[in-house]
């Protein structure tokens, strides 16, 4: 199954067991605007409260907020998003279709690494053991000609962007000679720059109105807030704000699924330290959250490291956290060193004055931040790729399991009496009124037992839990009378183990297979 069809198996799965619904449905959706049904809500909140345990609850200096989505409108042109924040874009005259003129050349780029991985790895099976990477991408012809070039482009790219040469981005797209994915030709238009904040107005008469925008990213409202959080709470350099919430971008190009949306959650926390430690700090969070996704579970060779060659304007250092995804190795968090950029932009503006007298040092400076941001809404998207598992069974049959981590599994525990008489769904009910408040348990009694099991396979629940009856022993039986059988047999309950395994050392070596519980 080639990376295309694996895609389109997700997309359609997540759609038909209750995780993701397009927006606006029955008026045939709205594009790069989806909503998490009932399965993904809940594996949606597992992920944050995961994420908010680690960064918040495990660090006592680390406080949450909840900021705003609208803003005093000046926060933005103190952060630049007003006057910059833009994406270079392109349009192919005859598909009509429109693209980030960057990411084609991108795109171009990754094309390139996989003929050098594919080379590698033809390599890695004729040498054996003995193959030595570092050396073969060293010293293969081949190979070195692809990375020069990969290196060239890089450098043109990242340099035309950085002087805002958008002639020199649409003369390197025709050098390549890139076409268009749909109509397969060169007919492009220039490159414009495209402004990705949404405006809109607040005040109850149309022309009496102010220009308020929806928050591009979370982050502002922890800048605007740190002496707020710094003096209530009475926090010490270095300390942490931590924040979950919505934000906003027009994008060009908004595809693969929910990898990319104009509407979509941030976690983000952002650590304020002393300046001349910030890249001792960056070298720490940056170890500290490739971490975090390990202890999911995940193999380690899903993820890796990519350093930023262009640094945005206010970074000193900036690195990114990419996951395998079905259509490869994309951003999935970023780690980076902000400077004292935010903080001193917001004391110009506001005319307030935001440091920190350090009683250690005694002296007062502007904080340097390290900012931790991942994607929500990415998170989900890496951890249901991965999970989705198509399996063949004896009798030639297939069933797709999912195997969630198990604490970011939706449900944790399905409730399932065999059959619906004989007191089973009463005493199902009562296993259900005891386990619910611990955990989110869900009740089935409709079809076979078999069907049932596959369905809670299908939305990834680690334990099912069957209720039936067991016939008393033979002994019990002649001692007992006719009229009476029904009081010599018993209730009992089976748990079956779900095929989804995927992390935990307590369920790594059963099978599955009934046990008593």
């Amino acid at each position: 199954m080639n990376q295309e069809e694996f895609f389109k198996k997700i997309t359609s799965h997540a759609k038909e067991y209750g995780f993701i619904f397009p927006s606006s449905d029955i008026y045939d959706g709205l594009a790069a605007v989806y909503d998490y049904g009932q399965n993904g809500v809940e594996l949606k909140k597992n992920i944050r409260e995961y994420w908010w345990k680690a960064m918040v609850q495990m660090h006592e200096n680390i406080v949450g907020l909840d900021a705003a989505i609208f803003m005093h409108p000046t926060v933005w042109k103190a952060s630049g998003h007003v006057d910059a924040f833009n994406d270079p874009m392109i349009d192919n005259k005859d598909s009509k279709k429109r693209y980030r003129a960057d990411v084609l050349v991108e795109d171009y780029m990754a094309k390139i690494e996989e003929k050098i991985n594919k080379e590698v790895e033809k390599a890695a099976k004729r040498f054996g053991d003995a193959f030595n990477k570092e050396q073969f991408v060293s010293t293969n012809p081949r190979v070195v000609e692809w990375n020069k070039e990969i290196e060239e482009i890089s450098h043109r790219l990242y340099g035309a962007m950085e002087r805002n040469d958008l002639d020199d981005i649409k003369k390197l797209i025709e050098d390549l000679g890139i076409v268009c994915p749909i109509s397969g030709t060169r007919n492009w238009t220039d490159v414009r720059q495209f402004n990705l904040m949404f405006a809109t107005q607040i005040g109850s008469l149309a022309e009496g109105a102010n220009t308020v925008y929806l928050r591009p990213e979370t982050a502002q409202g922890i800048f605007v807030n740190y002496l707020n959080v710094q003096k209530t709470g009475r926090m010490k350099i270095p300390f942490g704000i931590a924040q979950t919430g919505k934000a906003f971008r027009n994008e060009i190009v908004a595809r693969q699924f929910i990898f990319r949306m104009r509407e979509f959650e941030q976690m983000e926390m952002q650590f304020f330290v002393r300046p001349g430690t910030e890249l001792e700090w960056f070298k720490r969070w940056k170890e500290e959250r490739l971490n975090w996704h390990l202890s999911l579970g995940i193999p380690a060779e899903n993820y890796r490291f990519h350093d930023h060659e262009k640094l945005a304007h206010y970074a000193n250092a900036a690195t990114d956290i990419e996951f395998n995804f079905p259509f490869g190795f994309k951003e999935l968090e970023g780690v980076h060193s902000r400077t004292d950029f935010d903080l001193s932009r917001h004391a110009e503006f506001s005319g307030k004055k935001l440091q920190y007298f350090d009683p250690e040092t005694n002296e007062s400076y502007t904080p340097y931040v390290i900012e931790t941001s991942i994607g929500l809404d990415r998170m989900f998207l890496a951890m249901f790729s991965y999970a989705y598992t198509e399996e063949k069974l004896e009798d030639g049959s297939e069933r797709v399991v999912m195997k969630f981590p198990p604490m970011l599994a939706p449900y944790k525990v399905a409730v399932l009496p065999l059959v619906k008489k004989d007191g089973l769904p009463e005493k199902a009910r009562e296993i259900m009124d005891s386990l619910q408040y611990d955990y989110m348990c869900q009740y089935e009694e409709k079809d076979s037992i078999g069907k049932r099991y596959r369905r809670q396979d299908a939305i990834g629940t680690p334990f099912c839990v069957t209720v039936r009856r067991v016939p008393a022993p033979l002994e019990k039986r002649k001692a007992s009378s006719c009229a009476r059988t029904e009081s010599v047999n018993r209730l009992t309950t089976e748990a079956y183990v779900s095929p989804n395994r995927t992390s935990s050392a307590s369920l790594a070596g059963r099978k599955d297979l009934p046990m008593a519980v």
